[in-house]
């Protein structure tokens, strides 16, 4: 038996909570994941999961086990890659998710210079708006826009990006310019409504000048949960829409996005990067968050952070 694949199967095992779903991640058998963990159960001499038909739960051993296993196994990673020459560069597989807007507009395009950087880096990068569970989906950090408010996330904040008004120019034409944000709530306009895909709750869009703050409400034509179907719903007509500068910049310079109401403020949307607790940052991760930290202060206008912030498509 092998000690470090033995310690790694039954790490992954805790953190899926399953055989399959740790063979899976490891790219091993359901078979061998199962014979590690059984030959490094009869190694210690104690039982470190508790199997049912159903699920997988870790005892009070297995539970203390596995946090000196994920240091262990950190350590590891971390010793070989400090070593000098071509091996000191972090190598290993890092998944991560990210927000479909962010991932396209700004993290896809700059990643041919994060892979030259370090080329032993193998980024599994999953694009979506959901909530993702960290621990069952085995990811290890994720970025959203909008405050995180889960107590067992590392959370750290990495920017504020400035949101405005935008309606493209054929819904203008249709339904006339809005003067003031509140003629939005007249019959002949609508807007489109972004919604959570956890709670499916349509945010708001709250502007304000001078010190006095409106809330639009405005007829919904259409409510998406996506950030890249938003903006694909603005440009199509379907109504007007509040979004990130750095989604808008590049349509409002080809004349596809018309900016509104450049008197009134919406408050900055927060981004931020969250990771496990338990989860150690491994040289790659940790290569990795200072990279995002970086690209996000040269590709997204940010701002000084607001009294209140609001969740929107990032």
């Amino acid at each position: 038996m092998d000690r470090f694949d033995a310690m790694q199967a039954f790490a992954r095992v805790v953190e899926t909570g399953s055989f399959t779903k740790a063979a899976e991640t490891l790219h091993m058998s359901r078979t061998s994941v199962t014979q590690s963990v059984q030959q490094l159960e009869a190694r210690l001499r104690v039982r470190l999961l508790n199997r049912t038909t159903r699920k997988v739960g870790v005892t009070v051993d297995g539970a203390a086990y596995y946090e000196r296993v994920v240091r262990l196994l950190a350590d590891m990673d971390d010793a070989e890659t400090s070593l000098s020459g071509a091996s000191a560069l972090p190598r290993g597989r890092l998944r991560v998710d990210v927000p479909s807007p962010f991932a396209s507009t700004i993290l896809i395009p700059a990643l041919p210079a994060f892979q030259a950087r370090y080329p032993d880096i193998q980024l599994n990068l999953g694009v979506s708006d959901r909530m993702v569970d960290l621990i069952d989906d085995y990811v290890d950090c994720v970025v959203r826009g909008g405050e995180i408010t889960h107590q067992s996330l590392v959370v750290r904040h990495i920017g504020d990006l400035a949101l405005g008004v935008y309606a493209a120019p054929g819904y203008l034409a249709q339904a006339g310019v809005p003067d003031h944000p509140l003629d939005l709530e007249a019959s002949c306009h609508r807007v489109v409504g972004f919604s959570l895909s956890r709670t499916r709750r349509v945010l708001p869009c709250t502007l304000q000048r001078h010190g006095k703050r409106i809330e639009v409400q405005a007829r919904q034509a259409l409510v998406v949960d996506d950030g890249n179907a938003y903006l694909a719903a603005g440009l199509a007509g379907l109504g007007a829409l509040w979004l990130p500068v750095y989604m808008a910049e590049a349509h409002v310079a080809r004349g596809e996005l018309v900016a509104l109401f450049p008197e009134w403020q919406i408050d900055p949307m927060p981004l931020s990067l969250a990771f496990p607790p338990n989860r150690h940052i491994s040289a790659k991760l940790r290569v990795f968050i200072d990279w995002i930290v970086d690209l996000v202060a040269r590709h997204a206008p940010v701002s000084a952070p607001p009294a209140a912030h609001r969740s929107r498509p990032a």
